[in-house]
């Protein structure tokens, strides 16, 4: 087992070597809008993943994914040469999805801008659909209570007598 951090190295010389390899070695003119994104190598430095994008439609897309596939043989050549390990790691090349996933992302963060814009708009001209106060009262408050409001008769419990758990006598 390789240490993380050696694996992090390589992989890093790994996408250089294979980016440069592709500009000098490379002479097919479907791996011209190619740009290596990242590659990552398996802790034991068996494998690479090398991760890129194509700028360009869907058959841009595929005709670079045949030209690496075909080219793969050459391009870990190259890595062999450039990389001081004891075994050369297999090359698998994947297409990097983030650029796609993060227009996408920017899209959707557009659309809820311009919604809450609208909904700003709707909520500065809004008015209550009740009284701005709902608690407010238009009768009269009474303020003071006297002891005289309260009659002996309205107090019909008896020092004496107990109260259960139910409320009763």
């Amino acid at each position: 087992m390789a240490d993380p951090a050696r694996a992090a190295k390589l992989a890093q010389r790994i996408k250089v070597v294979v980016a440069e390899a592709l500009g000098r070695r490379i002479k097919d003119p479907r791996v011209e809008g190619i740009t290596i994104t990242d590659a990552r190598v398996t802790n034991d430095l068996q494998h690479a993943t090398v991760y890129y994008t194509v700028f360009g439609d869907e058959a841009a897309h595929s005709d670079a994914a045949r030209a690496l596939e075909k080219a793969k043989g050459v391009l870990r050549q190259e890595v062999g040469r450039n990389i001081t390990v004891r075994l050369t790691p297999t090359l698998e090349f994947v297409a990097d999805l983030i650029p796609v996933n993060a227009s996408n992302l920017e899209e959707l963060l557009r659309t809820a801008k311009q919604r809450d814009a609208e909904v700003a708009a709707l909520a500065a001209g809004a008015k209550h659909a009740g009284d701005a106060d709902p608690y407010k009262s238009d009768a009269v408050q009474d303020a003071d209570i006297d002891e005289d409001d309260f009659d002996e008769e309205d107090i019909d419990l008896r020092a004496d007598e107990a109260i259960d758990e139910d409320g009763g006598k």
